[in-house]
């Protein structure tokens, strides 16, 4: 099965230059992946992987990456974080009719992971939630690599914590 998603790094210090960038990475394997080095000591990957598995597609493109340029480091997997935009392309409506979708309480529309001038979403919830209503056509791939993204991102930042509080956060998010 064919998955698409992107994969932002940050570059090492020292980093080849983009050609060489470019060359290693098709070394590698990473030839189903559009290269984007726009912004300085960053690299943006949007795979079209075939794999038995999203999380096989994800996690050998992560390896590929890693075994071209040596420390780089993770810095996002998505599709992930969304806004409502996003998530009406997907699904194949309006901007305005999902807007109408997260505010009709009897809908349960999945919660935010962050309110604001920007309002985000964890992807994968939401695509769980059309799945569950039955009514829109989601592609399985698309599921199965929000799943994988999310997963990635929130292993990424849970790695970082220090072990502070562990039995306050189980109250807390217990409820």
């Amino acid at each position: 099965m064919k998955y698409e998603f992107k994969l932002k790094f940050v570059l090492p210090s020292g980093s080849p230059q983009r050609d060489e960038l470019v060359e290693r990475l098709g070394e590698a394997g990473c030839t189903d992946a559009l290269i984007g080095v726009g912004q300085t000591g960053r690299i943006a990957l949007d795979f079209t992987r075939t794999a038995d598995s999203a999380r096989k597609a994800v996690f050998s493109a992560i390896a590929d990456v890693s075994r071209a340029i040596p420390k780089i480091m993770l810095l996002e997997a998505s599709p992930d974080l969304v806004g409502l935009t996003e998530v009406a392309q997907i699904a194949g409506v309006s901007r305005q009719y999902m807007r109408k979708l997260m505010l009709t309480p009897a809908a349960a529309f999945p919660a935010p992971v962050h309110e604001g001038s920007a309002t985000l979403w964890h992807l994968a919830p939401i695509l769980a939630w059309f799945r569950k209503r039955g009514s829109y056509d989601i592609a399985q791939a698309t599921i199965d690599v929000a799943r994988v993204a999310m997963q990635v991102n929130l292993a990424r930042q849970v790695r970082g914590l220090a072990p502070l509080f562990p039995r306050e956060l189980r109250t807390v998010l217990a409820g």
